[in-house]
C-alpha cells in the first residue's frame, strides 16, 4: 500500500506529540494550586462534549453500537487511571523525566505480549526491553533527585497503560475506532464527575483556567491529529517518532519551569528513547503485535 502523504502524516505525528507534551505541562501547572481531580475532570468532559459534537451528526445512532460495553467501561476506566497517574506523576516530577520514564510502557506491552499472550519476540528485542528498563532505571537512581515514594506512580501509570493497549489491540479487530474513542471520552468524564462535588474549586486566575482550557483542547486535539497522522503515514514510519515526546516535554519543562535534566537523567532518556524506537521498528516489521501510541 502506497502512502504519498508520508511527509504530511510526520508533521501532524510531531504535532499531536507536541500537543502531549502541553496537556503534560499544563497538568503540572495546574497541580500547583487545583486538585488534580479537577484537572482530570476538565480533560475529560472537553474531550467528551466536542467528540459527540463532531462524530454523532456524522455517525448519528451507530456510534452507540457495540457488542462489547463492558469492555469499553473497563478501556475508559484503564485509561482515566492512566491519566490521574501521569498528573500526579508531574506534580512531583519533571515533565521530561515522567514522559521518558511512561515511554517504556511499548517495552511492557512486548513483555506481556509474550508472557500472557503466547506472541513470538525475538532475541533482539528482549534486549531491547532490557535496555528500555536499564534507561528507567538510570532516571529513577537510588540518590538521584527523583528517588523516593513518588517514583512509583509513573511506574503505575506505565502498567495501566500498558493494560490498555493490550486491551485496545483486541477491542479493534471487532470495534470501531470512533465507538471507542467516543465511549473512552465518555467514562473518563463520568468518573471524574463522581469525585467533582467533594473537590471542586473554582479557578481564581487566568493561569489557572488557561492551564485547564489547554488540558481539555491539547489532549482532545492531540487525539484528531494523530489520528489523521496515521490515515497519512504507515504506522512503521510513525511508531519511531513518538519517542520525540521526550524531546517536547523536555523544552516544555525548560520554558515553563526552567528545569534540565542532569547528565544521568539524559543518559536514561536516550536509553528509553532508543530502545523503544529500535522495538517498536522491529515488532511492525515483524507484524506480531500492534501498539497503539500513548494517550493520557
Amino acid at each position: 500500500m502506497k502512502h504519498p502523504h508520508t511527509l504530511s502524516g510526520m508533521l501532524f505525528a510531531l504535532a499531536a506529540l507536541a500537543c502531549f507534551a502541553t496537556l503534560d505541562t499544563s497538568a503540572k501547572v495546574v497541580s500547583l494550586t487545583l486538585p488534580v481531580l479537577l484537572g482530570l475532570w476538565f480533560r475529560y468532559i472537553f474531550q467528551a462534549v466536542l467528540t459527540t459534537a463532531v462524530m454523532l451528526p456524522q455517525r448519528g445512532r451507530a456510534i452507540f453500537h457495540t457488542r462489547h460495553l463492558g469492555l469499553h467501561v473497563l478501556r475508559g476506566a484503564l485509561l482515566a487511571a492512566t491519566s490521574l497517574l501521569t498528573f500526579l506523576s508531574v506534580a512531583y516530577m519533571p515533565v521530561g523525566e515522567f514522559t521518558a520514564i511512561a515511554m517504556i510502557a511499548p517495552l511492557v506491552v512486548t513483555l506481556l505480549a509474550a508472557t500472557l499472550l503466547g506472541e513470538h519476540v525475538s532475541r533482539l528485542r528482549w534486549v531491547l526491553v532490557a535496555g528500555g528498563f536499564a534507561g528507567t532505571l538510570v532516571i529513577i537512581r537510588p540518590g538521584g533527585d527523583l528517588f523516593g515514594w513518588h517514583v512509583l506512580l509513573p511506574l503505575a501509570q506505565v502498567a495501566t497503560h500498558s493494560t490498555f493497549q493490550i486491551l485496545t489491540g483486541r477491542m479493534v479487530k471487532t470495534e470501531d475506532g470512533v465507538t471507542m474513542h467516543f465511549y473512552t471520552g465518555w467514562v473518563g468524564a463520568i468518573l471524574a464527575s463522581l469525585a467533582l462535588p467533594f473537590i471542586w474549586v473554582t479557578p481564581q486566575t487566568l493561569p489557572e483556567w488557561t492551564a485547564l482550557f489547554l488540558m481539555g483542547l491539547m489532549g482532545t486535539i492531540g487525539h484528531f491529529v494523530l489520528i489523521m497522522a496515521y490515515r497519512r503515514a504507515p504506522a512503521a514510519t510513525l511508531m519511531p517518532l513518538m519517542y520525540v515526546q521526550i524531546a517536547f516535554a523536555m523544552f516544555a519543562g525548560w520554558v515553563v519551569f526552567g528545569h534540565i535534566a542532569d547528565g544521568w537523567s539524559l543518559l536514561g532518556m536516550i536509553l528509553i528513547a532508543s530502545c523503544g524506537a529500535a522495538s517498536a521498528w522491529l515488532a511492525l516489521r515483524e507484524s506480531r503485535i500492534k501498539l497503539e501510541p500513548m494517550e493520557v
